[in-house]
């Protein structure tokens, strides 16, 4: 890759969440029992696993292959990351009707001369290249000129890859091939400015709890129309027997700032039972 120019790294870099997401779909179990038996077969940390569920270890390595990328030092940037935590067995349902899967993806890239670092689950497609990356495997997507698109695809959980990484870097140590880790010095990596996330436009998924009664549907409408989100399908499912009803919408490119304050706003109305459930779709064009 010395002589390519990258100009956007992405993936699923965290096997234990993969693992999850790819075991909800399978089994149709709930997110907490999955997790058990992720911690049980050593994928999940037993006691704390909450650096892989909500982002951080992914950011982390999102900020390393950023750094080997593009040349730059490792950012400080107050990036946009978000977990798992909240994805529930309902989302993996709806999720396949959609013809999608979700998955936790890491991307960095530049726009504009600026680095945009982000982790966040993600809608992909199910026949994608993404879509059929499970269990505990990781897969990272680099992008560069003249190469083109590039794959390196491996487990990324367990007791056997972690053991190999570390002595990977033992025995990198031990022979003293530790001068240039990031490939060249420090000195000669940049700082970059960072791009705004506010600025991030994307398609969402937008799920509501909602009151089984006439008129919430058309309120949650008018709320987005007043925020510049426009829809591009909904899915209404009700539940008569607990007087509740699930809408789903999926909306055309919104900018992140505006499905912010959108949602936060949806806290006040009194016929929506909880916190939407938000997950943005993914396009490698993007």
């Amino acid at each position: 890759m010395a002589t390519n120019k990258i100009t956007k790294v992405y993936g699923i870099l965290n096997g234990t969440c993969n693992y999850i997401l790819s075991e909800m779909e399978r089994s149709k179990d709930s997110f907490h029992n999955v997790l058990k038996k992720a911690q049980k077969f050593g994928y999940a940390e037993p006691r704390d696993p909450k650096f892989d569920l909500n982002g951080y270890d992914a950011l982390a390595k999102v900020r390393i292959l950023s750094s080997l990328a593009f040349n730059k030092k490792i950012s400080k940037n107050n990036c946009l990351m978000e977990g798992i935590e909240k994805i529930e067995q309902k989302d993996i349902k709806l999720a396949k009707q959609l013809n999608l899967k979700i998955k936790l993806l890491g991307i960095t890239e530049i726009i504009n001369n600026k680095l945009f670092e982000r982790v966040h689950p993600c809608l992909v497609g199910k026949e994608s290249y993404l879509g059929s990356v499970n269990g505990v495997m990781n897969a990272v997507i680099m992008q560069g000129k003249p190469v083109g698109e590039s794959v390196l695809q491996g487990e990324g959980a367990g007791p056997g890859p972690t053991s190999s990484a570390l002595m990977s870097d033992l025995l990198s140590i031990l022979k003293g091939n530790i001068k240039y880790p990031f490939g060249i010095s420090k000195n000669k990596r940049k700082n970059i400015k960072s791009y705004k996330k506010d600025n991030y436009i994307n398609s969402l998924y937008i799920r509501f709890e909602v009151k089984d009664k006439s008129g919430v549907l058309s309120e949650i409408t008018n709320r987005l129309a007043n925020y510049k989100i426009s829809v591009k399908r909904i899915i209404q499912t009700p539940d008569k027997k607990n007087k509740k009803a699930t809408i789903v919408i999926i909306t055309h490119k919104a900018k992140e700032s505006s499905s912010n304050i959108c949602l936060s706003a949806f806290k006040k109305n009194k016929n929506i039972i909880k916190n939407p459930t938000l997950i943005r779709l993914f396009n490698i064009n993007d």
